[in-house]
């Protein structure tokens, strides 16, 4: 068991340069990896499951004792993420399913790889679990809604068929985590550090699937996908962090905000696109798979050098530090 955890940790802390080797793998020898595509709704049930696994009660309470910065927070991301896509693939001119994928990366909530990031950037951790968890909780709704309203110019949106994959796909998943954790707690408890490894192998294996099933599309259109990609991570990184000044809001809330707002979850990203739109579609998600874990860290890595005032830090009220599972 310590070795599967030294693996794991080491697994969630390389996460990037896993993903960068694998999907380079995929893309100059893609045959391998083309049967894995059909496993992609079942290995991000997996990643969500481990979500289900590490949530508590007490990441919930946040949102009934200080309501204002959760909400803000939420209604922040499913607003600026969606709009900020619309807004690139609109002036990019980005092709049809290109500018729905990029949207629809937008429109998911945010991933717990977040969570590590605020907690290593001295941002608010309470409200980073708060803000992820209830994202993830209203996606089954906000996520379709949100699609219909914005991507539906560019290719045909069904809600309903959107909104019963993320029920399978995060929500029941996320349950049945729930109440393994309630009916094993001792059991869990013990495993949790080797989440992050299965958490890894999972989005690796759906990013070689895609990588692999879009080399053409990469060649022509990777170039222009990277930078939309990359405009859409800062436009929300800062103007969340925007919203946290706005609202007047302290500093580490703000960071919490701004991590929250502008990282995705990007293999939700990946499964939606290419269960309802196509693979091309799920690409703007595979690169934000990527990126969005070396963009992190270094934000990450700037914030933790500025100081917060210890009345500021909300710090972590659960008591431990945050499992490097990663979207």
């Amino acid at each position: 068991m310590r070795l599967l955890e030294t693996i794991s940790n080491l697994a969630g802390r390389y996460f990037a340069i896993w993903v960068i080797l694998v999907a380079a793998t995929a893309y100059f020898l893609p045959a391998p990896f083309l049967p894995l595509g059909s496993y992609i709704t079942i290995l991000l049930g997996v990643v969500m499951f481990g979500m289900g696994l590490t949530l508590q009660p007490v990441d919930f309470k946040l949102v009934l004792q200080k309501p204002l910065p959760v909400i803000t927070g939420v209604l922040a991301q499913f607003i600026i993420m969606p709009l900020g896509a619309f807004a690139i693939a609109y002036l990019m001119g980005l092709p049809n399913e290109l500018a729905a994928g990029l949207v629809l990366l937008g429109s998911v909530p945010g991933g717990t790889a977040s969570n590590v990031m605020v907690y290593l950037a001295k941002g608010n951790l309470a409200l980073s679990v708060a803000m992820t968890s209830l994202s993830t909780l209203l996606a089954p709704l906000a996520t379709p809604l949100i699609l219909l309203a914005l991507a539906g110019q560019w290719l045909p949106v069904d809600p309903y068929a959107m909104f019963l994959s993320i029920l399978q796909v995060i929500i029941i998943p996320i349950a049945f985590g729930l109440v393994i954790r309630r009916v094993f707690p001792g059991t869990v408890e013990k495993s949790l550090n080797i989440i992050p490894l299965i958490s890894v192998a999972a989005i690796i294996i759906i990013v070689s699937a895609v990588v692999s099933a879009n080399v053409e599309n990469i060649a022509t259109s990777g170039l222009m996908v990277f930078s939309a990609v990359i405009l859409h991570n800062i436009f929300g990184l800062a103007l969340g962090y925007g919203t946290g000044v706005m609202m007047k809001l302290d500093e580490s809330k703000r960071r919490a905000i701004s991590i929250e707002v502008g990282m995705q979850n990007s293999g939700l990203g990946v499964a939606l696109a290419t269960a309802h739109f196509g693979p091309l579609a799920a690409l703007p998600s595979v690169i934000a798979a990527v990126w969005h874990n070396i963009s992190g860290p270094i934000i990450a890595t700037y914030w933790s050098k500025k100081e917060v005032k210890e009345n500021e830090r909300a710090g972590d009220e659960r008591g431990y530090e945050p499992h490097a599972s990663v979207r």
